[in-house]
């Protein structure tokens, strides 16, 4: 499968921030995205290695969009936190979106939409409409989705036994991307969180336990099947 490299973003920092389109034109995309927040790396390392998979694959051809790592800043700083200390994830501008943060770490910016990563993303969105958005994070084992997306949650589940949770009723996420894509966009969203690194979890294991379960969600044609 091939991919063209389209123009970048730039982060807080001035850090380019790379995205890259299937060569299938359509008029809604596929995307997949790591790294939303920075330090949580297992989640940026699926979504490459899923990226270096499919560019070297002749079994897919869908319409996609990768962006692996959204938080370029984060990602090399090692924070959850952008480069002005903004949870992306608290930034989108959603009908939830509030300048209140339980805790600093959530810190949801000055306004939605201020962070120039999410500016970059939406902008994305708009050129290239998003049918859906499979968003790779690290917390603990868990499939989460918001929209009608329950279909590819289930067939994950199948594979590496994670539970499926359609709301984190306990972790309210104000401006997040599972809020933002339904609403929006009407582009149902998984949010795909690994185990963290440690207690026998390796960025190489985190792969391997879930390498056959992503392979099999693209080469099936489940993504492109189910009824968002």
């Amino acid at each position: 499968m091939k991919f063209i490299e389209l123009p970048h973003g730039t982060s807080v920092k001035g850090e380019k921030i790379p995205a890259f389109k299937s060569e299938l034109d359509a008029p809604t995309y596929n995307y997949v995205l790591g790294a939303v927040h920075g330090d949580e790396v297992e989640g940026a390392h699926l979504a490459k290695e899923i990226f270096k998979w499919l560019s070297t694959t002749d079994e897919v051809n869908m319409p996609l969009v990768f962006v692996p790592v959204v938080n370029v800043d984060g990602y090399k700083a090692g924070t959850r936190v952008n480069g002005n200390g903004v949870d992306l994830n608290r930034n989108l501008p959603s009908a939830q979106w509030t300048p209140e943060a339980r805790e600093e770490k959530y810190f949801p910016g000055t306004a939605p939409l201020s962070e120039p990563e999410n500016k970059f993303l939406v902008e994305l969105f708009k050129k290239y409409p998003p049918r859906f958005i499979l968003s790779f994070h690290s917390w603990y084992p868990v499939i989460n989705y918001n929209g009608k997306c329950k279909e590819i949650a289930d067939f994950l589940a199948s594979y590496n036994k994670y539970p499926i949770e359609a709301d984190f009723l306990t972790h309210p996420t104000p401006g997040s991307l599972g809020e933002f894509g339904p609403q929006e966009f009407k582009a149902p969203v998984l949010t795909f969180e690994c185990p963290v690194l440690g207690e026998g979890h390796t960025l190489e294991s985190i792969w391997k336990d879930n390498e056959e379960a992503f392979k099999k969600l693209f080469t099936t044609k489940i993504i492109e099947t189910f009824q968002a």
